[in-house]
């Protein structure tokens, strides 16, 4: 078997572990400390976090998508796949190596996703996105951490506490969507969606795309509205 090459290692701003980008022939895979966060050949539960979510606004002419975490771009180009040419999707990522990475060692994982016109990469905290804007975007998509028990930094845990999701709730258009994307179900965390005024599904999905691997949950919140 081909043994795993360490490529590369970036500090998470305000944790205090570092990222290690690995190889093995044509796999990569991230890893914070001994948890694997993602990995080239399993990427069912990202791109079902996209299909949920755009499903929910395919009848708007020219959305508006914010993803939070670039990850492996699976998010991001399985968003692309369904958005219309008219769609704007901006992904937020907070460390800059993992956008290194996407342009130069995983370019051919991202297929030059990132090049798409209708994407804006910003280099910010996704929380700090959200925070500023209102009524401003269709749907929300955050794979920022390993879900509401935050992993890689604390300061994720703004984006699932009761403010934190006001602030997205605000930031999405009537009828908007916010999804997020967990390594493990909480149940607690669907009842704070609900008491923060969301619609919640519960939808658990597997890892790999032929429906195995550990399962994983997501949830699609929707905002009242129209």
């Amino acid at each position: 078997m081909i043994p795993w090459t360490l490529i590369d290692t970036a500090k998470v701003p305000g944790g205090n572990d570092e990222l290690r980008l690995k190889q093995r022939g044509t796999e990569f895979s991230i890893m914070l400390g001994t948890n694997e966060l993602m990995n080239s050949r399993l990427s069912g539960s990202e791109e079902a976090l996209a299909h949920l979510s755009i499903d929910k606004i395919r009848d708007r002419p020219r959305p508006k998508v914010l993803i939070g975490g670039l990850g492996m771009g699976f998010t991001l180009r399985a968003a692309l796949a369904e958005l219309p040419e008219g769609a704007e999707v901006v992904v937020a990522e907070l460390v800059s190596a993992v956008i290194r990475w996407a342009r130069n060692e995983m370019a051919e994982v991202f297929n030059g996703c990132l090049d798409d016109p209708r994407v804006t990469i910003v280099e910010a905290d996704v929380g700090e996105l959200i925070r500023r804007e209102k009524a401003s975007y269709d749907a929300i998509l955050l794979d920022v951490d390993n879900g509401p028990e935050a992993l890689t930094r604390e300061e994720n845990d703004r984006i699932y506490d009761a403010r934190g999701l006001g602030a997205a709730k605000a930031a999405l258009r009537p009828s908007g969507v916010l999804s997020f994307w967990s390594s493990t179900p909480e149940s607690r965390f669907t009842r704070q969606l609900r008491s923060a005024g969301f619609t919640v599904e519960e939808v658990p999905t597997r890892a790999s795309t032929k429906g195995r691997g550990a399962k994983h949950m997501i949830w699609v919140a929707v905002k009242p509205g129209r």
